[in-house]
């Protein structure tokens, strides 16, 4: 018996009816209310408690971007992202064409990398403040077993953000090889193959064939790496809190620090306002970006079929 297509329009409508009240009712009390409500607080003098009544204007902003620990804040996410972009990523790519290959050993090697991905951000920063304690930690033994002047690494403005960015390029690096790996594994071995018979050498391959067929997985890659080192909190509070002198903030944790600790609510809604309008900008940049990796892959993959 065949559906007649009116009748299979209607139930879809009837479905459409039925299904979609209630994710569109939860998203907007989950992501709309709470974005209007930042950004109504983000105008007002409020502690959080009574109602809003000081409106203030764009005070508020004015204060966060005059703020004196703001632009560190700033400096530090921005040295994340570029960390995880200049290093994180690279390392990462490299070590997923290093273990592409299916064996035990690699199979071992794969999951070694990962696991620190699956620890949560608290107890990597508790395992990490272990690593850097100024009077057990494996950096002090090692630098007291070479006869080093080593300062406790967390509480001196010069090594605290470094010692920030090492634990998250450790933390997060596996993650990252892994959505490579699952890329590369989707290339048809008939392309390389191919490409191994014209006597092309492992390097150009890789250079020539594998990272340009992954490039969708470089820019998810890209995207994810950027969000998380502007959402980046928890890895920085359990390690330093902030400090030393409020040396070591990112803008999350400089929200938290001078925000809500501080019961000036009006102040941090504006830092998150301003953060939220950022991820929005990159998220666009991010699916203009895709979809037309998408079409130049589409259009590449035509040709070829073409020809």
């Amino acid at each position: 018996m065949r559906i007649r297509p009116a009748k299979f329009l209607d139930s879809r409508r009837l479905a459409l009816l039925l299904f979609l009240p209630f994710p569109i009712i939860l998203f907007t009390f989950m992501v709309v209310f709470p974005i209007v409500e930042a950004v109504r607080f983000s105008f007002y003098n409020w502690n959080g408690f009574g109602s809003l009544t000081d409106f203030v204007g764009i005070e508020n902003y004015e204060d966060v971007l005059s703020h004196r620990h703001f632009s560190t804040a700033l400096k530090n996410t921005g040295l994340v992202v570029g960390v995880s972009l200049l290093i994180q990523l690279p390392l990462a790519l490299w070590a997923s064409l290093v273990l592409i290959e299916k064996s035990w050993s690699i199979n071992l090697l794969r999951a070694l990398f990962f696991l620190p991905f699956m620890l949560a951000e608290v107890a990597t920063g508790l395992i990490w403040r272990f690593v850097y304690d100024a009077e057990s930690g494996f950096v002090h033994s090692m630098a007291e077993l070479f006869s080093l002047d080593m300062p406790h690494v967390l509480g001196d403005k010069l090594w605290a953000m470094p010692a920030i960015l090492l634990v998250v390029v450790w933390k997060y690096f596996g993650f990252h090889m892994m959505i490579y790996i699952a890329a590369l594994q989707s290339i048809s071995k008939d392309i390389v193959e191919a490409a191994q018979l014209d006597g092309a050498s492992p390097w150009r391959i890789h250079w020539f064939i594998r990272i340009p067929m992954i490039k969708s997985a470089i820019v998810i890659t890209v995207f994810f790496a950027v969000i998380g080192a502007m959402q980046l909190f928890d890895l920085v509070y359990s390690l330093t809190g902030g400090g030393p002198s409020h040396s070591s903030h990112t803008l999350v944790s400089f929200l938290y620090q001078f925000g809500i600790t501080r019961m000036k609510l009006g102040f941090g809604s504006a830092v998150s306002v301003m953060l939220f309008f950022a991820c929005v900008a990159i998220t666009l940049w991010y699916q203009h970006r895709l979809s037309t990796t998408q079409q130049y892959n589409d259009n590449g993959v035509g040709r070829g079929a073409d020809e």
